[in-house]
């Protein structure tokens, strides 16, 4: 099996956020420049006797009989599974589940992929629906793992309001999980990532059983006195140093500027988790999913020789963005679902409270052909827009962006006033319909952009000349 996603991840323990939320966060970067991607409230099930079959590669599973209410982004094509990705469920867990990760040819040699296994495209649609915590999402996805094995390597981040649990299948059958301290972030590049394992610690790490045993019976562990999953189980390549390791750089580089030092991008041994510097913002995350390694020579958009040496992390194939931004319920009553469509160097980052029956039209609606209505091609458009004239475009662009998140702050400081007084039902389609308005006015702005920059681009064509001004 192949994985199609080629991801950023990013965690933000509670004690190490600005607000002191839980944050959980990915760039779905795929194969292709357009992959329609929809945003979807997928309702509550009981008594359902339905067994599951994966279009993609036909792991099959009989459903449990009742399932939570969740937030998802499926692509619009589902020939190939439904892939939804991410979400926050009504149990208030978050979980973004593709960060496709590859195991080194000496641990595949014992433990294959399984054809027929668990693969991406099923992560999302049979584990969320059915976990009350973060650390219950690690345990469910493993048992799903011992019965069917795994199609591939991927990473899985759940989050509830009180911990972060990052889990690394690598393998058919291998895996484990540690939990990320309160007070520390945590970045991956499609790379193994998880360091030394405390097997005397099971309160912050989890593991799959029998691991150990795996890794001594075939004289697997490179190390004389540690063990480091990344070492065993990963891989460090050219490849790596290229398209995988300067992504880290860059996200601690910005992070942890004092920490970071020296660090350079091909660096193979850069920490997976670090404690932080200062506490890090909702925009500060943003950026890191945002940026094109900006202000160094290995900007793809600049004009240095080595503006390619590297693989960025925002891609013009990055079907969307996400910051799930799990809450305190007690306190402010719901979760928060950001969600960015078309290139995040481009585009904002839109807040939809998860506490919600449904998602606006233009979100949940996606024409196979390009539409300004719907809010995928928008943003895609808008992308395509500025890309073609950065130097003289981008200004407004970012003060578009900057505007928006400005807005987006004042509008959920007053929903989370309102919603205060407000419970069960009620605050369900309170919710629901301020999410309607917000995806408005977030559509509302992006067309004004939009026309605003096809009109001055028609200045801006290669085909003029001075013309003599009596003409």
């Amino acid at each position: 099996m192949q994985n199609k996603d080629a991801c950023t991840s990013i965690m933000v323990g509670k004690k190490a956020s600005l607000d002191g939320a839980n944050y959980i966060a990915r760039n779905e970067d795929r194969v292709k420049a357009i992959e329609p991607k929809r945003f979807l409230v997928k309702p509550a099930v009981k008594g359902r006797h339905e067994t599951y079959v994966s279009p993609y590669n036909k792991v099959t599973v009989a459903l449990p009989e009742e399932g939570m209410r969740y937030t998802s982004t499926p692509t619009l094509d589902q020939t190939a599974g439904p892939n939804e990705e991410d979400g926050i469920n009504e149990a208030n867990v978050a979980a973004s589940f593709t960060e496709s990760v590859y195991a080194n040819d000496r641990v595949l040699a014992y433990d294959p992929y399984v054809k027929n296994g668990l693969a991406e495209d099923s992560l999302c649609t049979l584990v969320l629906p059915y976990i009350h915590s973060a650390r219950e999402g690690v345990e469910y996805t493993g048992k799903l793992i011992a019965e069917l094995g795994s199609a591939e390597g991927n990473g899985m981040q759940f989050a509830d309001a009180d911990d972060i649990w990052y889990m690394e299948v690598v393998t058919g059958h291998q895996w484990v999980a540690v939990r990320i301290p309160d007070d520390c972030y945590a970045v991956t590049p499609n790379q193994v990532a998880i360091e030394d394992i405390d097997f005397d610690d099971p309160d912050n790490y989890m593991w799959a059983d029998g691991i150990q045993e795996f890794v001594e019976e075939h004289q697997l562990n490179p190390d004389h006195d540690r063990w480091d999953f990344r070492h065993i189980f990963g891989t460090s390549t050219q490849k790596d140093r290229h398209y995988n390791t300067p992504r880290t750089w860059f996200a601690q580089r910005y992070l942890s500027p004092n920490a970071s030092l020296g660090q350079r991008p091909e660096d193979s041994e850069m920490p997976f988790i670090r404690k932080v510097e200062f506490k890090i913002a909702n925009e500060d995350i943003q950026y890191v999913l945002k940026s094109h390694f900006n202000e160094t020579p290995y900007d793809p958009i600049g004009d240095a020789p080595e503006r390619k040496t590297y693989r960025a992390i925002s891609l013009s194939r990055t079907a969307q963005s996400h910051i799930l931004q799990v809450r305190n319920l007690n306190k402010y009553k719901t979760s928060i679902h950001w969600i960015e469509l078309g290139v995040p160097a481009f585009n904002p980052y839109v807040p939809f409270f998860a506490n919600a029956d449904d998602t606006d039209e233009s979100y949940r609606n996606v024409p196979e052909k390009m539409n300004l209505e719907s809010a995928f091609w928008l943003n895609e458009a808008l992308a395509e827009v500025v890309e073609s004239h950065y130097q003289e475009f981008m200004e407004k662009d970012e003060d578009y962006q900057k505007e928006l998140n400005e807005w987006a702050r004042r509008k959920i400081a007053q929903v989370d006033k309102e919603a205060a007084s407000l419970e069960g039902q009620a605050l369900t389609d309170y919710l629901t319909g301020q999410n309607h308005e917000i995806a408005t006015h977030y559509n509302e702005r992006t067309k004004a952009l939009f026309f605003e920059l096809l009109t001055e681009g028609c200045e801006l064509s290669k085909m003029s000349f001075k013309m003599d001004p009596n003409l």
